[in-house]
């Protein structure tokens, strides 16, 4: 089933944004380095086109380093738009001179008390920008805590005598047209609870992880060797998980819904290693997808609606 999630307060943050772009001089969009492609909000795109962007990637201790690379490669060939990855480990100072340079080079024309840059900060709900925000002001300026939609409304920071930072609620966009991307939002922690079921996200996150990690799977939950991981179904993988983790139940049976609780802990938190689920041209290729079935539906939206238009004209006549 496709997740969705857009709560009536991102509209209105979708306005706000709009509105505050105006006066910025560059945008940053903060996404989560194990998505980099399903965590970037395509709604931000028209409403930023005419402004440089940064592409921070963010939490990229527990991404894959390789596939990082290749992600900042990629925002980094496109127009306008310079990308940089942080993490934890990072030291405040070191982060705050990374996002400070890289907007210059973007802006280079701010700069000084009489022309501050002005930097708006975007992304999804749970990348981690109140954290980063708290970090790089070294001090709590912004709520932070691990769920979606806690930040509710627009706040300034000051990075620097001339560089105002404003950070902005996390936002989604109205219809999410990549299954794939759902399925990524929701394990990440970016789509409110309400809108998806943990053993389905469980279920799909597992099928990717045989595939392309399955010997940090083994490693983590101690899968016996013998069976290539890739080729055992995802519901006993599932299983094992639980049996692992501890998720029993009378009878020796396993809870599968505590099962792909522990699961999904378990790679938001990088115990199973680290891991980026998707490549460059797998999202490519999964947002191509998405695009043709979203015309397809509209093209038969439209045959459906002249068809009634067509019976109503001639029942009038």
């Amino acid at each position: 089933m496709p997740i969705q999630w857009f709560p009536g307060h991102m509209n209105a943050t979708r306005k706000a944004i709009a509105e505050r772009v105006k006066t910025t001089d560059v945008v940053i969009e903060l996404l989560d380095a194990r998505l980099p492609g399903s965590s970037a909000n395509p709604a931000l795109t028209g409403m930023t086109a005419h402004k440089p962007r940064l592409k921070i990637l963010n939490k990229q201790d527990l991404a894959d380093p390789q596939r990082t690379a290749e992600w900042l490669a990629h925002y980094q060939g496109q127009s306008e738009t310079g990308a940089i990855a942080l993490d934890a480990s990072q030291t405040p100072p070191a982060q705050r001179k990374a996002i400070i340079d890289a907007c210059h080079r973007l802006a280079p024309g701010r700069g000084g008390l009489a022309k501050p840059m002005r930097v708006l900060i975007c992304g999804v709900p749970n990348v981690g920008k109140s954290t980063l925000i708290n970090t790089l002001s070294l001090k709590r300026q912004a709520k932070a805590a691990d769920e979606a939609g806690v930040t509710k409304q627009e706040q300034r920071i000051l990075l620097a005598d001339d560089f105002y930072l404003y950070d902005t609620p996390g936002m989604l966009w109205p219809k999410i047209i990549v299954p794939e991307s759902g399925y990524r939002l929701a394990v990440s922690g970016a789509v409110g609870r309400n809108a998806y079921d943990d053993e389905e996200v469980a279920l799909e996150l597992l099928a990717y992880l045989k595939t392309h990690y399955a010997e940090a799977l083994r490693a983590r939950y101690r899968l016996p060797d013998g069976e290539p991981v890739a080729n055992q179904p995802d519901e006993a993988l599932l299983d094992a998980v639980g049996r692992r983790r501890g998720a029993i139940v009378s009878g020796g049976r396993v809870d599968a819904q505590k099962a792909a609780e522990a699961l999904i802990t378990d790679f938001r938190g990088g115990a199973i290693g680290r891991i980026t689920l998707e490549t460059v041209e797998e999202f490519a290729a999964w947002l191509a997808a998405g695009r043709r079935a979203e015309a397809e539906l509209r093209r038969r939206r439209e045959e459906a609606q002249r068809a009634r238009q067509g019976s109503a004209a001639g029942r009038g006549r």
